[in-house]
């Protein structure tokens, strides 16, 4: 089992951060958190900048975290707080990718106490718990034979496809998300996402790949 300010508070309590940009949403969360009797909020934080940083911080167990839009991934070097990411209809692309950084739950914002709580404790206890909807959605994937890489070209999104055309121009990140009214974190999971569904290794081969294909216009 996990180790965190359960063991160093003295509590017996699983230690729980909460992040949300919403006021209402985190006194919404926090009334289910204290009412969980094995549960005990060691903090409440706006916004998910900087979620990953507090929980350590705080030596919470686990971080809870409510996005608004598929933006969060916890630090890769702070990975050893179990995060659980309250979001709507997230991408499969996106949900593969939050598992591989460490997200052990994913579930619907509109879920409840009988959701968030034993999910919760799933990720205290090292499991990977999702919203039966998403987890159908990742089982569909697996079950699609391999497509070449034209075919998965097809799958960028319009947001992929301007981000993959700035990369063309040249540009870093920063102006990327700069000129996209981003943070610099959205723009490198847009970069990734690319680089995954193109096949490609580097930014100047998935260049190349788009420009083969005809996703980039010069």
């Amino acid at each position: 089992m996990a180790r965190g300010s359960s063991e160093q508070n003295g509590s017996g309590k699983i230690g729980v951060l909460l992040a949300s940009a919403s006021a209402v949403r985190r006194a919404g969360l926090e009334a289910i958190l204290q009412s969980a009797p094995s549960l005990k909020l060691v903090g409440s934080v706006q916004g998910t900048q900087t979620a990953s940083r507090r929980a350590v911080q705080a030596r919470a167990d686990v971080l809870l975290v409510d996005l608004e839009s598929q933006s969060f991934l916890p630090a890769e070097s702070q990975r050893s707080t179990p995060a659980i990411v309250l979001v709507d209809q997230p991408e499969p692309g996106w949900l593969a990718h939050a598992l591989r950084s460490g997200v052990k739950a994913v579930l619907a914002r509109d879920s409840g106490a009988d959701e968030i709580i034993p999910a919760i404790m799933a990720a205290y206890s090292g499991f990977v718990f999702l919203d039966p909807a998403y987890a159908a959605g990742i089982a569909e994937q697996v079950r699609v034979p391999a497509t070449p890489a034209d075919a998965m070209a097809e799958h960028l999104t319009p947001r992929e496809l301007e981000v993959l055309a700035m990369l063309a121009d040249g540009l870093a990140n920063r102006e990327i998300a700069s000129r996209l009214g981003v943070s610099d974190h959205t723009v490198k999971y847009h970069i990734s996402s690319i680089l995954d569904k193109l096949g490609a290794a580097t930014r100047t081969e998935a260049v190349t790949l788009g420009l083969r294909q005809g996703l980039i216009l010069l």
